[in-house]
């Protein structure tokens, strides 16, 4: 994987997974999404670090369009407009990304190794799911 920043688009993995949604009809822009939080979600053993880029790359598009969420502002992001995503997905946003810090995770081991435990890219991860959990319906953060 060639990475040369912390952001969720700043590697080749997470810009191909951009690609895609480009050159995909706009109706199937949001089942890629889907099934790039869905891969994360189910894994079983060992996350493989590209489905893990693709998921967090997957999550800061539904999170930017929660209320208040981090906007997607990088070249390496889609140029296409993304339709409106189903609230559906920002509970499964959440799970990929829960997923994606979890042990078993090659992305997170990365990222330890590379960043620790509290560097940006956690950060980053952590700010997409502060985004997302308080905007799906029912559920509350720890400690708010």
């Amino acid at each position: 994987m060639g990475t040369w920043d912390t952001g969720h688009f700043d590697n080749d993995t997470a810009a191909d997974f951009s690609a895609d949604l480009d050159e995909a009809t706009e109706e199937r822009r949001t089942e890629i999404v889907r099934e790039a939080l869905l891969g994360a979600i189910g894994a079983d053993g060992y996350l493989d670090s590209d489905e893990g880029v693709v998921a967090v790359a997957a999550a800061a598009l539904v999170a930017a369009q929660c209320p208040g969420g981090p906007p997607v502002e990088t070249v390496y992001g889609p140029d296409e407009p993304l339709p409106l995503f189903p609230v559906e997905l920002r509970a499964l946003a959440v799970q990929a990304l829960d997923r994606v810090v979890a042990d078993k995770s090659e992305l997170r081991d990365l990222w330890v190794d590379a960043d620790g435990e509290n560097g940006l890219w956690h950060q980053g991860v952590a700010e997409l799911r502060q985004a997302l959990a308080p905007a799906i319906p029912g559920v509350v953060l720890e400690g708010h």
